[in-house]
């Protein structure tokens, strides 16, 4: 068997968004992925379905998987042949023994490449509008680590310290917050110093606190300050309320799962963003083409599309028979809302008929008070209000299944997530398969026929978009923060 490969990947602070291009492409492709804790969920939902996940997680003074383990694991693991993605917070080699495990597999002449990651020691105190920088404040920016990799509190030259001119870094520092504020007011920084500690940087649970050396022990102990938390002294640190921007945004506050298929979370991940949440792209569906060929398209009044994905199964159909649209001759065309139509125009066909309502009862009602015979295409395991509405109505139709839904496996278990969207059915079924013990405290579902399934599996706290947009189920997370 030949030797794997180690990729070490700087996971940065916990936002999915500041994951490097090239730390994604690495962990797309794993077959093993080490992580640590301090890795975001919206990191982790971006393995592959296939990889083998092992969770080697440290926190201050808790090391369940000792170091020297963790170096035998990826060495083990790559000489078994797998391609390895160790996955640390922050960056490699800022404190992240990096190197430690480079000379392990050096030792045992495994090939490797390192990713660089964005360090929460920039990235945190950003989030929270203070720049580590700042003409006339600070020229100089100096990161230390307040623990030892023994798990105590690290010891540091306080006197060198106290001579720097800029801004002083304290990296899992929520511990040791007593002997940093006690050692630099002991060597002369005055008790005005700005201070402040921004924990959990760039996630849904970012808090940051402000205040002086003098008083900064006290007020993060009133704070209730825990881990993770970077720690800043020296002037730059006073810009916190006046350059805050992130609690700004509307959804800020908010970890968001995303459940759709992962090829159709793009657009309504971005806009989630763009309103500041953080998004956990956890798809629990998938939707499998059927190796299906397709009947006569001439002889119906109407062609009935009920989904994007179906649409464009519809269209690879076509091509993989040599056939084109010059087939459907007369027949009107219908879609069951906004993104299937726009699905369809891409391709040159423009739709006749959009309901109202963008459900399938709505669609047959539609159909049936325009008359004529139907041909749809859809899911093999499609909501049957369509047709049974279309039956009731005495519609003459006939339907052809191109695609059927998978549930996915979950490849980890997120925590303190605030809402789960829904937009569908079968998402609904595909998260209680995916994650029966996750409570979901807020569930935002697409429609009506969505919101029924999430009731009939137990969920709570359901909310209903007024029309089945993208953008009026985000609505419903607003109205939530309004709430």
């Amino acid at each position: 068997m030949s030797v794997g490969k180690v990729w070490l990947v700087g996971a940065g602070p916990g936002d999915p968004g500041l994951l490097t291009c090239r730390g994604r492409e690495v962990l797309e492709r794993a077959e093993v992925v080490i992580f640590d804790r301090l890795v975001g969920d919206g990191v982790l939902a971006l393995m592959p379905r296939t990889a083998r996940c092992i969770d080697v997680g440290k926190e201050g003074g808790r090391h369940p998987v000792p170091q020297r383990e963790i170096e035998a694991l990826i060495v083990r693991e790559a000489l078994n042949g797998h391609n390895v993605v160790r996955l640390k917070g922050g960056d490699p080699f800022l404190f992240g023994r990096g190197g430690e495990e480079i000379e392990a597999l050096l030792a045992h002449d495994i090939p490797y490449e390192v990713v660089p990651g964005v360090a929460s020691a920039i990235a945190a105190p950003e989030c929270a509008g203070i720049p580590v920088t700042h003409r006339g404040l600070a020229n100089s920016l100096h990161i230390v680590t307040a623990h030892t990799k023994e798990g105590g509190i690290a010891a540091q030259d306080y006197d060198a310290l106290a001579r720097l001119n800029g801004t002083l870094v304290f990296l899992m520092g929520a511990t040791a917050i007593a002997e940093i504020c006690s050692q630099l007011l002991a060597r002369g920084f005055a008790a005005d110093t700005p201070t402040a500690a921004v924990e959990s940087g760039t996630t849904a649970r970012q808090r940051a606190l402000a205040g002086t050396l003098g008083d900064f022990e006290q007020k993060s102990q009133d704070f209730g300050l825990r881990p993770p938390a970077v720690i800043l002294v020296g002037p730059a640190a006073a810009l916190a309320d006046r350059f805050a921007w992130r609690q700004k945004l509307p959804l800020w506050g908010k970890k968001v799962l995303v459940t759709r298929p992962a090829n159709r979370q793009g657009r309504l991940s971005r806009m989630l963003r763009d309103l500041g949440a953080e998004v956990v792209e956890f798809p629990c569906i998938a939707a499998v083409p059927l190796e299906t060929k397709l009947p006569p398209l001439g002889g119906h009044d109407w062609i009935g599309f009920t989904s994007v994905t179906g649409a464009e199964c519809f269209f690879a159909c076509l091509a993989a028979e040599g056939r084109d649209v010059r087939e459907l001759g007369a027949a009107k065309i219908a879609a069951i809302g906004p993104a299937t139509a726009a699905a369809l125009r891409e391709r040159g066909l423009r739709p006749d008929l959009v309901p109202a309502v963008y459900d399938g009862v709505h669609l047959a009602e539609e159909l049936a008070g325009r008359g004529g015979s139907a041909l749809l295409f859809r899911a093999f395991d499609g909501s049957p209000e369509l047709t049974e509405t279309l039956r009731a109505r005495g519609v003459v139709f006939s339907e052809v299944p191109l695609y059927r839904t998978e549930t996915l496996a979950a490849p980890f278990q997120p925590v303190n997530v605030d809402a789960v969207l829904f937009t569908s059915a079968s998402t609904v079924r595909g998260f209680k398969k995916a994650c029966p013990e996750l409570e979901a405290p807020l569930a935002c579902c697409i429609g009506a026929q969505t919101a029924r399934e999430a009731e009939r599996l137990g969920l709570k706290n359901i909310r209903v978009a007024a029309r089945a947009t993208l953008e009026d189920l985000i609505n419903t997370l607003k109205e939530d923060g309004r709430s």
